[in-house]
């Protein structure tokens, strides 16, 4: 009975976790559909319909730590979220990746986490050496280091879609920084 009473406490940082969770999926299950173009279109859209929602939970769960640090890392991420899915299309400019906005987003969301009260800093440790990482990723440098920035880029946003789903955060410290 503990344990209901725990996730009853935090319904919203936990259904970002599981929103998360969903992006995650979806996104690596359409890697195997690459070879199937309207199945992989569809995973991703559904993919990128996840992040949009993630960017949006986001966005309310850091509002209270800045309010326009929270709007910036929204607006990065809809960004990304247009780039890749014109990209999917091949609307897209070629120069534009989405990763130029995802890496800004990850720093943002890592530097809110830091400043807040309510989730682990090493999350936002993690979540800043991502968003350094996915800019990296996109130099002729990354090459010779694609699976390390991959692995801290998954294992930084796993490990918070996990401490949300798991723990969620503390409903002390945010309605702390909500009232402020």
């Amino acid at each position: 009975m503990k344990w209901i009473e725990e996730l009853s406490r935090d319904p919203k940082a936990r259904t970002t976790g599981v929103v998360y969770l969903s992006y995650f999926l979806t996104a690596v299950l359409s890697q195997f559909f690459v070879d199937r173009p309207v199945i992989y279109i569809i995973a991703n859209l559904i993919a990128f319909a996840c992040y949009i929602v993630l960017a949006l939970l986001f966005y309310f769960m850091f509002k209270p730590v800045n309010r326009h640090l929270s709007l910036l890392a929204a607006i990065f991420s809809l960004a990304g979220c247009v780039i890749g899915v014109l990209g999917l299309f091949k609307l897209a400019p070629s120069f534009l990746n989405p990763l130029l906005f995802f890496g800004p987003y990850c720093i943002l969301i890592g530097w809110l986490i830091f400043r807040s009260t309510f989730l682990p800093r090493i999350l936002g440790v993690l979540m800043i050496l991502a968003g350094l990482s996915w800019l990296f990723f996109m130099t002729p440098l990354a090459s010779s280091f694609m699976l390390y920035i991959e692995v801290l880029g998954v294992l930084a946003e796993a490990l918070l879609m996990i401490w949300l789903i798991v723990k969620g955060v503390n409903i002390q410290h945010w309605e702390k920084h909500a009232t402020q």
